[in-house]
């Protein structure tokens, strides 16, 4: 398995949680959400969308990085302390986005999101760069590289395309402003991304590598290759205007020259891909989440895969892994259902972390996978969030939406959040509703012309 394993500092026991938080990081906080649970407990489809979507927001809003205002790694609810000022670089990049949505859909006000907006890509400006690219972690006091490991205390190319990812959305929907400040914000979301230095990720061979440090150099030594959540740094690497790869790198580095494909299915339902570290089955459900929250699925093919197949397939086979149940779990269904890396119930009932998969099924459901699949499966995941809201509102949401994970069958859930969870949700809901950061990502010129670069074809983009 790549590295997927986000690291915790010990393991925590679940304590009590309190509703009624104040918000961490100053400004207008956003309005809605009960300090109890509610009294009526049926909500239609569309009140419960904006619940969700409005409450997903204060992650990023309310308990924001207080110095940088991007995304913490993580909000305890338990113990709203922990890794305060650890600043996550993808997870920040989801919450570019969510707040894009937020600002088109009325959740804060536009004026004060630019300001904070502002902030942060001043923030990320100053930052440690690595070759342009940005470290996983960083401390949002000094813009210093927090080490993820030993020798990952350099440039994350990973993380750095879903910030870009981010970046590109923000340039693309202020560009037109006539307001001084939001042109001044989308130019300089542009020098950020046209910074990063992709093509000296390779080492002069086709393909990407993850990571870069000043101490360790490449001895990581971790190829980026599909299919799992990375197709994102070959796209952006591609688009570069300054730093861009030849085709064959996407070719060799992650299609794996057509060994992407396989003819496999699960419950009859084609696979398209090889899911990294999971032989015959499907990985967890962000691989189809992190990169396409700007990248458009829907209609879009190289000459090896047809990705719109491919992540709908992978929701599908998901949702009908819980319905079949092959380990028995209480609680699963066609509407309580999903599994993708997020915290989890170690044996002793304390919190870890794991990436649940249908070979790595540890009865713990986490409620992002089937809810930024909505733009996949709508009707699977309507079921899964009349489930949450409708008849478990008081068990799984806290003050920042969904909690990350819970376990029926273990009567357990951990109230705490992380922002690569949280991030994927409000974006694809909007997804699904307007298109609206597919939209913006895929009609931005150099991300278009690097698609065609590397022979991708959009029937919903009109190329």
């Amino acid at each position: 398995m790549k590295k997927i394993i986000h690291l915790l500092a010990g393991s925590f026991l679940i304590v009590a949680c309190s509703r009624d938080s104040p918000p961490k990081s100053g400004g207008t906080p956003i309005g809605g959400g009960t300090t109890e649970p509610p009294v009526t407990t049926v909500y239609t489809d569309p009140q419960i969308i904006e619940m969700t979507q409005k409450e997903v927001t204060k992650y990023f809003w309310d308990y924001a990085e207080v110095n940088s205002k991007l995304a913490r790694e993580r909000y305890h609810t338990d113990n709203p302390g922990t890794d305060a000022a650890t600043v996550t670089t993808g997870g920040s990049g989801f919450g570019l986005m969510t707040l894009l949505v937020a600002i088109k859909n009325g959740y804060i006000p536009r004026a004060e999101a630019v300001s904070r907006l502002t902030t942060s890509l001043n923030f990320l400006q100053n930052a440690d760069r690595f070759h342009g690219a940005w470290s996983h972690w960083i401390n949002g006091n000094n813009g210093k590289v927090i080490p993820f490991g030993t020798m990952d205390n350099g440039g994350d190319l990973v993380e750095t395309a879903f910030l870009v990812e981010g970046l590109i959305c923000v340039r693309e929907y202020f560009k037109t402003s006539t307001v001084a400040e939001e042109l001044a914000l989308s130019q300089k979301a542009d020098a950020l991304w046209k910074g990063v230095e992709w093509n000296w990720y390779t080492q002069g061979q086709n393909v990407l590598y993850w990571h870069w440090s000043p101490n360790y150099d490449f001895q990581m030594n971790l190829k980026i290759q599909g299919y799992d959540e990375t197709i994102m740094t070959y796209i952006l690497a591609a688009a570069s205007p300054n730093y861009s790869i030849d085709k064959s790198v996407y070719q060799q580095g992650w299609a794996r020259n057509g060994s992407i494909k396989t003819s496999g299915s699960q419950y009859g339902i084609p696979l398209i891909v090889n899911h990294n570290g999971a032989n015959g089955t499907v990985g967890p459900m962000f691989f189809s989440h992190y990169s396409f929250l700007g990248l458009d699925p829907r209609g879009l093919t190289d000459e090896y895969v047809n990705y719109g197949d491919a992540t709908k397939n992978h929701a599908k086979i998901m949702n009908q892994y819980s319905i079949e149940n092959p380990k028995g779990w209480n609680g699963y269904s066609a509407k309580n259902w999903g599994l993708t890396a997020s915290y989890s119930r170690n044996a002793d009932g304390s919190t870890g972390y794991s990436a649940h998969q249908p070979n790595n099924d540890l009865g713990v459901i986490s409620p992002t996978a089937a809810i930024s699949s909505i733009g996949y499966v709508p009707t699977e995941s309507m079921n899964y969030l009349r489930f949450l809201y409708n008849e478990n509102y008081s068990k799984y949401i806290g003050i920042a939406g969904p909690y990350d994970a819970y376990s029926v069958h273990y009567n357990w859930v951990t109230p705490r959040y992380l922002a690569i969870d949280q991030g994927t949700i409000s974006p694809m809901i909007e997804n699904n509703k307007s298109a609206f950061l597919w939209n913006l990502f895929m009609n931005a010129p150099d991300i278009k012309q690097g698609l065609i670069k590397l022979g991708f074809h959009s029937t919903q983009h009109g190329f």
